[in-house]
């Protein structure tokens, strides 16, 4: 049987940390459904490289083209739909949680001064940009997904196997709870 997991969660949670574990753990493929976003970036003419792209004055004006036109999100979920179904994947990705009725789904769920702090040393940003960053990323993405699927990003996680509380334990810790959650759902 071929296995897929998804890990969901808020920006900047370590939702790639913890994807790239649990790949490295069971012998699975790694995909980012940003990356796949990003490649679409970069067809539309946008510089989409780094993993901070998304954090910049390019990645914002993308994420203002995505709330006009969902063509973007609707392609990126219709290839990590195919790919999450061909099995042996660990993917990131807001939407496919909801958008998906097999494999195990784990949401990593912190405060946004969690995730800010994160960002702000993954990014070298100062606290108060690196929080602004982070609410405007959720914030924009749940209008955006409200708008596309009517689901609430963030607030309705009935749809996952596991719910992983990331606030005050660290990046290694977090992926062995993860590890054995996938372990007990293997």
């Amino acid at each position: 049987m071929s296995k897929s997991i998804v890990v969901s969660g808020p920006p900047a949670i370590g939702k790639t940390t913890v994807a790239k574990g649990l790949a490295k753990e069971f012998n699975l493929n790694y995909l980012s459904g940003g990356d796949i976003l990003k490649e679409l970036a970069s067809e539309q003419g946008f510089s989409s490289s780094g993993d901070d792209w998304w954090d910049t004055e390019d990645g914002m004006k993308f994420l203002n083209q995505r709330k006009e036109n969902s063509e973007f999100d609707k392609k990126v979920d219709e290839k990590l739909i195919q790919l999450f179904e061909k099995g042996n994947v660990v993917i990131t990705s807001y939407t496919l949680p909801w958008l998906i009725d097999s494999g195990i789904k784990l949401w990593l769920d912190g405060t946004v001064e969690n995730s800010a702090k994160r960002m702000q040393n993954r990014d070298n940003l100062d606290e108060s940009s690196a929080l602004a960053v982070v609410n405007k990323r959720f914030n924009e993405n749940k209008l955006i997904y409200k708008n596309l699927y009517n689901f609430e990003f963030g607030d309705d996680l009935s749809v996952f196997d596991k719910i992983i509380q990331t606030d005050g334990i660290n990046a290694e810790q977090v992926l062995e709870i993860a590890k054995t959650t996938v372990r007990e759902l293997l």
